[in-house]
């Protein structure tokens, strides 16, 4: 385990992979951590250096009173990237995670090679929707968000599996405080003007059955990038990656060595 001091926070990080290797950033979605790209990892080639870490307010990093806003959590990243050095990175944000990306994006084109905006989109929900969330969750604790948020994260038939409590529990365990600052750093974001004005490699990844993003939702986002591609991950929900690894891997793969960012 390791922890960057940025000053304002203190974020947990990971690093896997080769030194020499292509650098690779997954950012998670709103109520888990790092642990959430596992099932992923085993599927992807070696030639990747990989950075996970825990957003603020989730995971092993610091929580700070909420709410808080997007601008904090592309500010969070950026510190991150730049004090481990890393530039020219392929970023994969999932979720929230795809905002922290697309706004990483616009701030600091040197850090951000290529983008992957995975079950994401330039604006997610209604702010009214978001407050109604954190108005529960402020009300009977996360547990009272549970059913509903797995019912969006994953497909009828991946909710009949043990494995679902691994994510309920991740969920659950997510500090109301981060959770909640999360949620409204969501709720107060708009990308559509800052996104269409990029100009990089862009790949969008959906899942056929996500309540949460749905997959017009994300291809729409993703079309706002002049030469951007899309993905869709079938028999799969908010997390494909969760679902359908060996896909998704694919997916991600795929466009790395077709835009010649990997080689072939």
């Amino acid at each position: 385990m390791h922890i960057a001091d940025l000053g304002h926070i203190r974020l947990h990080y990971r690093i896997d992979g080769p030194r020499d290797g292509l650098p690779v950033v997954f950012s998670n979605a709103l109520g888990t951590d790092l642990r959430l790209w596992e099932p992923l990892l085993p599927h992807l080639p070696v030639a990747l250096r990989i950075l996970r870490y825990d957003r603020r307010g989730h995971g092993l990093s610091d929580v700070p009173e909420a709410p808080y806003s997007m601008g904090q959590l592309v500010r969070d990243t950026e510190g991150l990237l730049d004090q481990l050095g890393w530039r020219g990175c392929v970023f994969v944000g999932l979720s929230i995670g795809g905002m922290v990306g697309q706004g990483l994006a616009v701030k600091r084109p040197d850090l951000i090679r290529a983008l992957v905006l995975s079950n994401t989109a330039a604006r997610i929900g209604t702010a009214e929707m978001w407050q109604d969330r954190i108005k529960t969750a402020r009300a009977g604790g996360l547990a009272a968000l549970t059913a509903p948020t797995m019912e969006r994260w994953f497909s009828p038939d991946f909710r009949k599996r043990p494995e679902l409590a691994l994510w309920q529990n991740m969920f659950q365990a997510t500090p109301l405080e981060g959770w909640t600052g999360c949620a409204a750093a969501i709720a107060g974001s708009d990308f559509y003007t800052s996104t269409s004005g990029l100009r990089l490699s862009v790949l969008g990844i959906g899942g056929d059955r996500d309540g949460s993003t749905p997959p017009d939702l994300v291809r729409e986002t993703t079309e706002l990038v002049q030469g951007a591609r899309f993905a869709l991950i079938r028999r799969a929900g908010h997390l494909p990656h969760v679902e359908q690894p060996e896909i998704y891997a694919e997916a991600l793969t795929g466009f790395l060595r077709d835009t010649g960012i990997l080689p072939a």
